[in-house]
């Protein structure tokens, strides 16, 4: 009797072990899963931050958190360190003193690069289909790539180019998303593609500078509550504010957003189509920096 009893137990113990040995072995797969997936929010490629001398973004981006929550913004230099962090071997920065700081991060698997050019500065992701025509268009040689040829069109407007700055960045045919800083200006010019293949993010720092990433991790970080999406379609220059380029005829809403603990954290934004700005797009050499500012 206790022989079978003994038997049974057994049986019983290694029933048992299959069993525990099935669950774990599918439970370490749904979290190996999890892991890798993860891993590909955990990437930072390019970062802007540019203080609040430089940059005056839409007051509704500016949420500040409560004075509860554990969730603080940062100082850019932390900000700039968590950025390195993503990639230690690779990322790099330059620092434009107080004024900015552009953070860039290589990468073979995401097509992008960062390039200087007489004091401008452009970290650029994507790619445009239409490269080749564009430097045609523009004269450039055929070995500029994206980032030199954003450059480019960004001086042919500063300097009083032809076209009207809508015009410009609505020829880009592609996915893109860029962050350029005119060190001798002191400008920001940020863009998006209309299709939002490239999603940019930007917030408040907490000494109230602009953070600017395609990461979206890294901004809300940084940021707190004082964050929204960088709205697809869109360009914003820091003199003259944020527009469609795709509708430059109307105005800009901003629509305030509330996380899921039910607190305000920033705002989206997107173009009011029953708006109408005051005056018409000049062409020729007055279509520059300068009317883009008086058509709000």
């Amino acid at each position: 009797m206790f022989f079978l009893q003994l038997i049974g137990l057994l049986i019983l113990v290694h029933f048992f072990e299959k069993f525990y040995t099935l669950i774990g072995g599918g439970y370490k797969t749904n979290t190996l899963i999890l892991e890798e997936n993860l891993n590909v929010s955990k990437e930072a490629k390019m970062l802007g931050i540019f203080n609040k001398n430089v940059v005056n973004p839409p007051q509704e981006l500016n949420c500040p958190a409560p004075l509860n929550s554990s969730n603080k913004p940062k100082l850019p230099d932390e900000i700039l360190q968590h950025f390195i962090s993503f990639d230690p071997s690779h990322a790099f920065s330059v620092n434009f003193g107080k004024d900015a700081v552009l953070g860039y991060s290589p990468s073979n698997n995401h097509q992008g690069m960062f390039c200087g050019l007489d004091n401008i500065y452009c970290a650029f992701m994507g790619g445009l289909n239409n490269l080749s025509n564009l430097i045609k268009q523009y004269g450039l040689s055929k070995g500029t790539n994206e980032a030199n040829f954003i450059i480019e069109a960004y001086r042919t407007l500063r300097d009083r180019g032809p076209y009207p700055a809508d015009q410009v960045i609505k020829e880009l045919d592609g996915s893109f998303g860029f962050i350029i800083f005119d060190n001798k200006a002191e400008t920001v010019f940020v863009a998006s593609d209309r299709n939002g293949q490239i999603e940019l993010f930007w917030g408040i720092a907490a000494d109230g500078s602009v953070v600017i990433s395609e990461n979206v991790e890294l901004v809300k970080a940084s940021c707190a509550k004082s964050f929204a999406p960088f709205p697809s379609g869109c360009m914003f220059h820091s003199e003259h504010g944020l527009t469609s380029y795709e509708h430059p005829m109307k105005k800009m809403k901003s629509m305030p957003r509330v996380d899921s603990e039910g607190a305000m954290c920033g705002a989206n934004f997107s173009v009011d189509s029953q708006s109408k700005k005051s005056t018409m797009p000049r062409n020729g050499s007055e279509a520059n920096w300068a009317t883009w500012g008086s058509q709000v």
